[in-house]
């Protein structure tokens, strides 16, 4: 470079014996390239305008703009909203999470602040609550209540996933775009450490206190917590506002998929939450607290309508949990609460999710709905699919909605390409992916449809002895939904050799809140009220048992649940089958008639008989513990009695 001496210098490009070549030309004669003189001493690039921006910290406040509302403002709400300022609801939403975050033993709730900690530089604004409590207190100064709590609220998936990757050892951002993270030592439910205090008998109050108060005090302690706001129930007439304080970007993620989302400006307008969940997963409960059985706890108050989660990280507690926070307040309403699937064209129920999703039929839901007196809605936002042996060609809508913003749960990938492994187990069987439910393209938003047409009972029957369907009369509907049946097989459990029968009531045991001839007594009435028609669909073996027959194909099991939903079964030809009484197809178009009677699969009738009679008293014997119970109108219950099989 050489300069020409003058007191403005420009720029040249030469090399050093051309220093004397003319100023007007370059080297070999080229014009020479130059930029405008400077001014001031400062030497910059005119191309375009400089940033407005003096430090690098004001430069990175311009990369991101205030969120807006998206959905218009409308009667009521508006005049709610005008008559607020922005700071006041700011306060009114800072006192709510200080007064869920409250201790029981102070007179004020924690002072909170909005945002993240380790971006003060934002500037956030500190307001100190005030929230009182009728209860005494007995410590009146702590260190926690010394502290500022910070809490985000309301995140979005990719501030989210900046919060995991940063902060939370074992998350991961996959090939697909996916956040990959771990459960901690839990990979799965752990339904013997569930308990529900008030009404029920599980826990006493002091107990379920004392354990809110560990979980509380251990969020507090926190340098920051997460808050999500959400919903639950798509019908608005019934619709549940829920609250989730947790520690863990991941359970923020994971609720957020699972809660139905809302507006911005439902937000604004959210008050208290009819319901909250404290998760406090990874600090454990104190064992020598009364009826702990391990350091794990996880119990719901439903007088307080609270949750108390403390040592497990398993995000599937608080979907489930708050399942059953919905089986008890939907049934007060007098509407119906179901372990279900469902999906529209002329409506269907499904008792499990594995037929839920039907690319010719739009998804209402893939696991929990309510049936009220406006039809059928999704209790979710959401669907937590298992990933274990997933493939794009056995579930492509399941493949397909596992991208950015989907939370993949103890998975293996690739250390480099980060290509999810979806056969390998070294984690744990129960590999999880929990993503939004606009992620399958036939979902049906608002996730709500008309009342049912037919409920579809599945059972994975490993004994090999049930029909791949049957129609069933109401009475018979009510008995196998009371049952709940399924079996096991090897390799399910530990010491599982040979298929075992299960019983689940009302195909959710662990989730019902009350006895389940309540709920059946509501699907009778709702059945009969609607005219739906009740089936019995066998997606386990047939030729045999597990280890001897050979597993219904899934195609044949699609075009018998077709001919459910085009209403062409309803015109085939029955016979009635023995001991269990069932009216089972002759001819379905597509499925191999010998299939439809199990009987004529088996080679060995007399083993066929003997394995049809075990299942039988499997049945009979479960069912003994409902006979002195009432169930609807009537003589339903004499019929549901009479139902079940007869030898």
């Amino acid at each position: 470079m050489a300069s020409n001496g003058t007191e403005n210098a420009e720029f040249s490009f030469t090399s050093n014996n051309n220093a004397s070549t003319s100023a007007s030309t370059g080297r070999k004669g080229l014009p020479k390239i130059q930029t405008q003189k400077k001014t001031n001493d400062v030497c910059h690039d005119d191309s375009t305008p400089p940033v407005k921006a003096q430090t690098i910290d004001e430069l990175h406040s311009l990369q991101k703009k205030r969120s807006t509302p998206t959905t218009p403002i409308t009667g009521t709400q508006s005049a709610f909203f005008t008559t607020l300022s922005e700071e006041e609801r700011q306060k009114q939403q800072l006192q709510s999470i200080s007064a869920s975050l409250a201790s029981l033993t102070r007179e004020t709730g924690p002072k909170v602040v909005k945002g993240d900690p380790a971006r003060k530089s934002e500037g956030q604004k500190v307001t100190l609550t005030s929230h009182s409590h009728h209860f005494t207190p007995t410590i009146s100064v702590s260190d926690s209540s010394l502290k500022f709590t910070h809490f985000l609220y309301n995140l979005s998936p990719a501030e989210l996933y900046e919060q995991a990757i940063k902060y939370e050892k074992g998350s991961f951002i996959t090939s697909n775009g996916a956040l990959a993270t771990l459960s901690g030592a839990k990979t799965g439910r752990s339904p013997r450490d569930k308990r529900v205090g008030s009404p029920n008998i599980e826990m006493d109050e002091q107990t379920f206190l004392v354990n809110r108060e560990r979980a509380v005090d251990y969020l507090n302690s926190l340098e920051k917590v997460f808050v999500n706001d959400q919903f639950l129930n798509w019908d608005l007439e019934h619709r549940i506002k829920v609250r989730i304080v947790s520690a863990r970007a991941y359970h923020s993620l994971f609720m957020h998929n699972m809660c139905i989302r809302p507006t911005p400006e439902e937000l604004e307008d959210f008050g208290t939450p009819d319901f909250t969940i404290y998760n406090a997963g990874q600090f454990p409960c104190n064992r020598y607290t009364h009826y702990m059985t391990s350091s794990t706890s996880i119990d719901i108050n439903l007088a307080r309508r609270e949750m108390v989660i403390l040592g497990t990280q398993y995000a599937g507690e608080m979907k489930k949990g708050l399942f059953s926070v919905m089986h008890y307040l939907m049934p007060k309403r007098g509407i119906l609460s179901l372990h279900s699937g469902c999906n529209v064209g002329r409506m269907e129920m499904y008792r499990e999710d594995n037929l839920s999703t039907d690319h010719n039929r739009y998804l209402i839901g893939d696991d929990e709905h309510c049936w009220s007196e406006n039809g059928v809605s999704n209790i979710e936002g959401g669907c937590y699919a298992k990933c274990i042996d997933l493939s794009r060609e056995k579930e492509p809508d399941i493949w397909n909605a596992i991208k950015f913003g989907t939370v993949l749960e103890n998975v293996v990938f690739d250390e480099h390409t980060r290509e999810v492994d979806y056969v390998d187990k070294s984690v744990t069987e129960n590999t999880r992916a929990a993503y939004p439910i606009e992620y399958i393209p036939n979902a049906k938003i608002p996730c709500v449809g008309p009342h049912p047409k037919n409920v579809i009972l599945l059972a994975c029957d490993a004994f090999g002895v049930l029909p791949p369907v049957s129609k069933l009369n109401l009475a018979q509907t009510m008995y196998h939904f009371i049952s709940g049946y399924t079996a096991l097989v090897a390799g399910t459990e530990d010491g599982i050799k040979e298929p075992t029968a299960t019983f689940s009531a009302c195909f959710g045991a662990a989730f019902i809140m009350l006895h389940p001839t309540r709920y059946a007594a509501m699907l009778a009435e709702k059945m009969q009220k609607h005219r739906a028609t009740g089936w019995l669909v066998n997606t386990g073996w047939s030729g045999g048992s597990y280890g001897f027959g050979s597993r219904i194909k899934l195609a044949y099991t699609r075009i018998i649940i077709d001919a459910i939903h085009s209403g062409n079964l309803l015109k085939a030809n029955y016979k009635k089958t023995e001991v269990f009484g069932f009216e089972i197809p002759i001819e379905i178009e597509g499925v191999p008639s010998e299939i439809l009677d199990p009987v004529n699969t088996w080679l060995d009738k007399m083993a066929y008989k003997n394995t049809l009679s075990k299942l039988a008293g499997l049945f009979k014997k479960n069912f003994e513990v409902f006979t002195n119970y009432k169930i609807g109108k009537d003589k339903l219950t004499e019929e549901i009695l009479a139902a079940g099989p007869v030898f």
